[in-house]
């Protein structure tokens, strides 16, 4: 089984390098007329085709392409009614004598649609009806039976991905707009998610004069439900932090110490984040401190705390 199954995985592989030899100006051509586009890519396709071309759709839209599938036996049923001149149609058959492919091609011409054709036969109904024709012609299929489309069908993926990736560099699509389009996915958050979308702000956030005496600091950290208190002096710039570790450890030592002013207990030179920095890189500067610290004051040009980061608020973020 598994010599057979490397066998198959060899032969699509070989029909793949056999099909990067067709590419020629017609490739070029077609990804010229889809960064032409002025509306929408819509692919279509018939069983595993079908299969094929909805999936195309998906990386085209993913990355800056407007697309979407249509599926061809609904279309001559209304939904061709979503397609429009400004459209480019990628229509996928590797006989291209598809009913349900063929039946929707006048009405594609009426309409005014430009078609691009994958297809394995340059004389079919499709490929003539086609603008540009693009060949996924393999010597035969790895179906032991010669008869499921898998060999055709890898031939047919690997033309629409190298469509869709070709034509995103060309638009100069970046990793922010990709992540612009799957803000759910851990990509997506790490390019996105900043700082000012994960700290914690207003109530949230403990801020106490250096005169404030420990009990009133530490109240005012409780209510904030934060890990810390932001110590700053009378012009509201940060001088310090106490954080709940140091509540602990001075009344371990001075059981009268919930009496004297924050700005004798207080940590001088917090590690501060500056700006509005992306999740992630605050992340890393939480993580790369030697002090290894839960929480971090945010602070804007005047080094005046804004905001409250806290590692299990960035790591609660999916940044990670």
């Amino acid at each position: 089984m598994i010599s057979r199954a490397r066998r198959i995985i060899l032969a699509e592989s070989d029909a793949l390098r056999v099909i990067s030899t067709y590419l020629d100006d017609h490739f070029s051509e077609a990804v010229d007329m889809i960064l032409n586009c002025q509306g929408r890519v819509v692919t279509t396709g018939m069983g595993k085709a079908g299969a094929i071309a909805r999936k195309v759709a998906a990386t085209l839209a993913s990355t800056g392409t407007p697309a979407l599938f249509l599926h061809p036996a609904e279309g001559v049923h209304g939904d061709l009614g979503a397609v429009t001149r400004e459209d480019v149609v990628l229509a996928l058959s590797y006989s291209g004598e598809s009913d349900e492919i063929v039946r929707i091609l006048p009405t594609l011409k009426r309409i005014g649609s430009p078609i691009i054709a994958i297809c394995g036969n340059n004389q079919s109904t499709l490929s003539r009806a086609a603008k540009i024709w693009l060949n996924c012609h393999v010597e035969s299929e790895a179906c032991p039976l010669g008869l499921a489309p898998t060999t055709s069908a890898i031939a047919m993926l690997s033309l629409g991905d190298a469509l869709s990736l070709v034509a995103m560099e060309a638009r100069g699509f970046t990793r922010e707009d990709f992540a612009l389009y799957h803000p759910a996915g851990t990509l997506g958050r790490r390019l996105i998610l900043r700082v000012s979308d994960v700290m914690r702000t207003g109530d949230l956030m403990s801020v106490s004069k250096m005169n404030t005496v420990l009990r009133e600091v530490l109240f005012d950290i409780t209510r904030a439900g934060a890990g810390a208190s932001f110590i700053v002096d009378d012009s509201g710039k940060l001088v310090g932090i106490i954080t709940d570790g140091d509540v602990r450890r001075v009344l371990l030592k001075d059981k009268d110490a919930l009496d004297r002013p924050a700005g004798d207990i207080m940590g001088r030179n917090p590690l501060t984040i500056e700006g509005d920095l992306l999740a992630v890189e605050a992340l890393s500067i939480l993580e790369e401190s030697p002090r290894r610290p839960g929480e971090a004051p945010v602070v804007d040009d005047e080094g005046k705390p804004v905001g409250l980061l806290m590692l299990k608020d960035l790591l609660r973020s999916g940044i990670v």
